[in-house]
């Protein structure tokens, strides 16, 4: 007689945090086997996954955070060939019902990659797209503190001594940090004048600085937009930045967007119902990745000024009664389209 051994399909579900992961095996019924907590190192990666396969045939593990906390334990199981499913937040009627702790948030991740509530495929941010990310994160930093310092510039130029104040009055803002980089405090001179000179220099040569460095990080980025995506560029009003938000948006694996309504949808740009009764409308989508909402914004305001063919669907819907919003809301869904046949396909 011959016995047939049937190895049960488990599903896993990781609750990710910066120092430990708690993990949950669920077996095909949604029964829970087991939780156990783990060490966010390699070698912690490797025990939970030993201890999730200790139950059988591991199918899928659902994982929180897989940009975040759970990054590096999203890689090391695309690594060794477990599929990752991406888990956006715990269930919140589950939570209301249950209460709070690692182990419920980690096995309402395996339920929720068990019965498909969470489909996602989690990116896996190892190649062109990840370094683009990464490039962002300094460039948008480096902005941010720049136009801080400027404005403290500002204000620091008018409260400044009356002789200090006069040499600041006519200077722009893009000659501002020139000109406060080149002051000379004299410590034997007043101390308020010398305490102001120098705090103008030191952000003066701190704006020179950052805009330096935002140089070098654009140039890397338009090398890498350019190697990942050529005809993206090519596009009428779509430049480096926004480029790189867009293809940030879909991910090194751009496999895992099935169709351009999907990318439509994960840029918040797809109308969503909102009837009720004899009334039948859309109604703007909130959701989504707002930073490729707002670089598809930048495009449909840019060709809104500069690109015939819009011009003339804005005044043609605009005499249709519609509100510029509503105008706005229709060109980045068309966008989205257009920009989803750019994308590096797999």
């Amino acid at each position: 007689m011959t016995i047939i051994v049937e190895t049960r399909p488990i599903t896993g579900g990781v609750d990710t945090h910066l120092d430990t992961h708690v993990a949950a095996a669920l077996d095909a019924n949604g029964g829970v086997l087991g939780v156990e907590s783990f060490a966010t190192t390699t070698a912690g990666f490797a025990e939970l996954h030993a201890w999730l396969s200790s139950f059988g045939n591991l199918d899928r593990v659902g994982v929180e955070g897989t940009g975040a906390y759970g990054a590096g334990l999203a890689r090391f199981l695309r690594g060794v060939g477990v599929t990752v499913v991406e888990v956006d937040r715990p269930n919140r009627q589950a939570r209301r019902a249950h209460g709070k702790s690692d182990s419920i948030d980690a096995v309402e991740a395996a339920r929720a990659a068990l019965s498909g509530r969470a489909h996602g495929v989690a990116k896996t941010a190892d190649g062109n797209v990840e370094a683009i990310r990464v490039l962002l994160v300094g460039y948008r930093s480096g902005r941010d503190v720049r136009i801080k310092c400027l404005n403290q510039l500002r204000h620091l130029g008018f409260c400044a001594p009356d002789e200090l104040r006069e040499r600041f009055r006519r200077v722009t803002v893009a000659g501002l940090a020139e000109t406060a980089a080149a002051l000379r405090p004299n410590p034997g001179g007043d101390p308020v004048v010398h305490a102001t000179k120098l705090a103008m220099q030191t952000l003066g040569r701190r704006v020179l600085d950052i805009d330096a460095d935002c140089a070098r990080l654009r140039g890397e980025l338009a090398e890498l937009v350019k190697a990942t995506a050529p005809t993206l560029l090519g596009l009428h009003g779509v430049g480096v930045l926004t480029a790189a938000l867009l293809l940030v948006a879909a991910g090194d694996n751009t496999q895992r967007i099935t169709s351009e309504a999907a990318f439509a949808h994960l840029c918040g740009v797809a109308p969503i119902h909102a009837s009720s009764g004899k009334t039948v409308r859309h109604r703007l989508n909130r959701g989504g990745n707002r930073q490729a909402n707002h670089a598809l914004w930048r495009i449909v305001f840019t060709r809104m000024s500069s690109d015939p063919r819009t011009r003339a669907y804005v005044e043609r819907r605009s005499l249709e009664g519609r509100s510029k919003p509503e105008i706005m809301r229709v060109l980045k869904r068309y966008v989205a389209r257009e920009v989803y046949r750019h994308l590096p396909s797999a």
